[in-house]
């Protein structure tokens, strides 16, 4: 029998890496001088606070990231390079993310799934997000 344990693992030199894949996976769509115009380079989540892209907001971005199918997945954060890579992550939940209030290091943070299909974003703003993308397969 399988054991469906979740299994969070540190991963303290994949931040890096895992911003460029981010970026390039959600953020393609957008020119070099685009992404400069909407200072993504400070903050990934821009894409979604300018509306750059398609995604959901707040309530509904939660109940997007619960309802996904988690196999694996990652989480980095913004400023940092400590990154996790959340093995049997099916019952993964808010509460198991590694997200910190009053951290500004930990609290502009990034779920992606092992495929890169969708992501959930937490950010240090109250008044912006959380927000979750979900790639759109039929136009890939």
């Amino acid at each position: 029998m399988k054991n469906n344990q979740l299994i969070k693992i540190h991963k303290p030199e994949w931040g890096d890496r895992l911003r460029a894949r981010w970026r390039e996976r959600f953020a393609s769509h957008l020119s070099m001088k685009e992404q400069n115009e909407i200072s993504i380079d400070d903050f990934l989540w821009h894409l979604c606070s300018f509306e750059m892209v398609t995604c959901l907001e707040k309530a509904e971005a939660i109940d997007a990231f619960l309802q996904q199918s988690k196999d694996k997945c990652t989480v980095f954060y913004q400023f940092v390079d400590d990154a996790y890579l959340f093995e049997n992550a099916s019952s993964l939940s808010i509460n198991d993310l590694p997200y910190q209030t009053n951290h500004m290091d930990y609290n502009d943070m990034y779920v992606m799934d092992w495929n890169e299909k969708w992501t959930f974003v937490m950010t240090h703003e109250t008044d912006y997000g959380p927000y979750f993308i979900q790639i759109d397969e039929t136009n890939e």
